[in-house]
């Protein structure tokens, strides 16, 4: 019986193949014939820290209780994973975590590697389409300046209940600038 992998689209269709295993069970998944082949290909983008040693990467890439991530992620289907020195908050928990299997990134500089698994006729653009908003992320902007962290800033304000718009609906801060736009989200759970 077919599953559905991905969105509502037939290319997404995936059935169980005919090949029994060893055991007796079926093993792996092939496409529907006519459905275009689920691909994984990943790209890594180096974070400039050397250039920029006071930016504040990572905070920028993650936005407010990690909804920034979260947009790029559901907007584009891919996943993005900050890794390297500097992606662990508490440098202590770094130093302790880096010679553990799992945390050998924690050796390199500060990179996001991005993976998309999507049918082969989209995953290349889905995952440009990544690359493109995080290295707009990556780009160290002026703080008089930046409305992607007054929009992020803005949106923590909300969340946390304290938004005050005392410029009325004529803010600088009103609409979203953001260049990855509004994708619908869970608010962030909250210990309360």
């Amino acid at each position: 019986m077919p599953s559905e992998v991905g969105p509502s689209s037939s290319l997404f269709l995936m059935q169980p193949t005919s090949q029994p295993s060893a055991s007796g069970t079926l093993v792996g998944w092939t496409a529907q014939p006519g459905a275009a082949p689920i691909v994984k290909k990943t790209s890594r983008l180096e974070v400039p820290v050397d250039k920029y040693p006071t930016f504040n990467f990572v905070g920028r890439i993650l936005g407010p209780r990690g909804n920034s991530l979260k947009r790029v992620e559901a907007q584009t289907g891919c996943r993005v994973l900050i890794r390297g020195r500097g992606s662990i908050k508490d440098a202590g928990k770094e130093e302790k975590m880096r010679d553990k299997p799992g945390f050998e990134h924690l050796n390199e500089p500060l990179h996001v590697i991005v993976e998309a698994e999507l049918p082969a006729n989209v995953v290349d653009a889905q995952l440009a389409q990544a690359c493109e908003i995080l290295q707009e992320l990556l780009r160290p902007v002026d703080e008089t300046h930046d409305v992607v962290k007054r929009a992020q800033l803005r949106e923590l304000a909300i969340l946390n209940g304290t938004l005050r718009d005392d410029l009325g609906a004529h803010s600088l801060f009103s609409g979203s600038p953001l260049p990855f736009g509004d994708v619908g989200l869970k608010r962030a759970k909250t210990r309360r």
